[in-house]
């Protein structure tokens, strides 16, 4: 069933001054982010429980959402930090044998402001054409306040992401006798990541990000796992500074994303901010050391230069077949790999989730 001709007014009002006028659904009141769109035809919950989308809006570009409802299990982090969500039909009569919920009360309980019946394709084709900007949902009456919400909007930025989104204490998982034990850098993490290392018979402790080298070193781990994040990469110098001290202990790491961007940032590299970003389950990468293309799953609005590295320190191992933008990295002065893409999320049929062997391999391999 749609709900698409009920509920109350709601607005989104962009930066350059576009208004869309929907309904609500959701909490009411106002949220300010950035404006950004993801592809993906399922894993809305995913979606919206991945930290790296934290100080965002979010738009599904897939029409219908919540047709098979929520659900603990799938939830990638214990809370929400998107700012708001923006569909273009929800579903008020899920249905699915696992569901527990349905997306309205889901974000009620996220205190997250929601709003649908937009025309979420003209949305999109104005921030792939523009580039992502920064934008406002408002249940209030928005041509009363444009100018305003239109100040707030534009001073908008994202700040601080990083510490807003780590644990603070250290977490340890395991199931059976493991016989790893893997450090993962929670810099705004997955739990799919935790899950992945877990059933490959590791002990996983997730760390706040800010654990320096020499606590790490005192642990007497096998592995390292760079975990995923938000917010602009460079924002991050203390961190960046304090993962090159990693990895000159020699400890096998591998990075996802956000820990991708900052080992690479620590080894002298540069990143750049994407015109729209990659979200999705669809983006092709070319591994280019097999010369295969796998479809994988992405969320990310930054990307490392692939030319900033220097070929002594490493060797850009994956790009996008799209932007040709670097998707992965192999080191060869220290002992890391990291690509861009997530391969816990099982994007394609050409599974990358092979990474988390690769790696378990590199760390039975320095055992030994």
């Amino acid at each position: 069933m749609s709900l698409l001709e009920r509920g109350d007014k709601a607005y989104l009002l962009l930066a350059d001054g576009t208004i869309f006028e929907g309904l609500h659904f959701g909490v009411k009141g106002t949220a300010i982010g950035e404006v950004v769109f993801t592809t993906g035809m399922t894993a809305y919950q995913e979606t919206l429980t991945d930290p790296s989308y934290y100080g965002q809006l979010v738009t599904q570009t897939f029409p219908l959402i919540g047709n098979y409802g929520v659900n603990a299990a799938d939830s990638e982090s214990a809370q929400s930090y998107i700012h708001g969500y923006i569909v273009r039909e929800w579903c008020n009569t899920p249905s699915n044998f696992r569901m527990e919920g349905d997306i309205d009360g889901f974000l009620k309980e996220q205190n997250i402001v929601g709003i649908y019946n937009i025309d979420t394709r003209k949305l999109t084709r104005i921030i792939r054409e523009v580039g992502v900007m920064n934008g406002v949902i408002t249940t209030e009456d928005v041509y009363a306040k444009k100018e305003e919400l239109l100040e707030q909007v534009r001073k908008y930025t994202i700040k601080n992401a990083v510490v807003s989104v780590t644990g603070t204490e250290p977490r340890t998982y395991s199931e059976g006798a493991p016989k790893y034990k893997v450090a993962l850098y929670d810099f705004g993490y997955k739990r799919n990541i935790r899950n992945e290392l877990v059933k490959r018979g590791c002990e996983v402790v997730v760390l706040p990000a800010t654990t320096s080298a020499e606590e790490l070193k005192a642990m007497h781990i096998d592995g390292i796992m760079l975990s995923n994040g938000p917010g602009d990469p460079s924002e991050n110098q203390a961190i960046i500074d304090n993962v090159g001290e990693i990895a000159k202990l020699g400890i096998p790491i591998f990075g996802i994303c956000l820990g991708h961007q900052l080992l690479a940032l620590s080894q002298g590299c540069r990143t750049e901010k994407l015109k729209y970003g990659h979200r999705g389950a669809n983006q092709p990468v070319i591994d280019l050391n097999s010369h295969r293309t796998y479809v994988t799953s992405q969320n990310h609005g930054y990307a490392v230069v692939g030319e900033s590295l220097d070929p002594e320190i490493g060797t850009v191992s994956h790009i996008n077949a799209n932007d040709k933008t670097c998707e992965g990295i192999r080191y060869h002065k220290i002992n890391a790999f990291t690509v861009q893409f997530h391969p816990e999320a099982h994007g394609g049929p050409l599974d990358t989730a092979y990474l988390f062997d690769e790696f378990v391999a590199v760390m039975e391999k320095e055992k030994k």
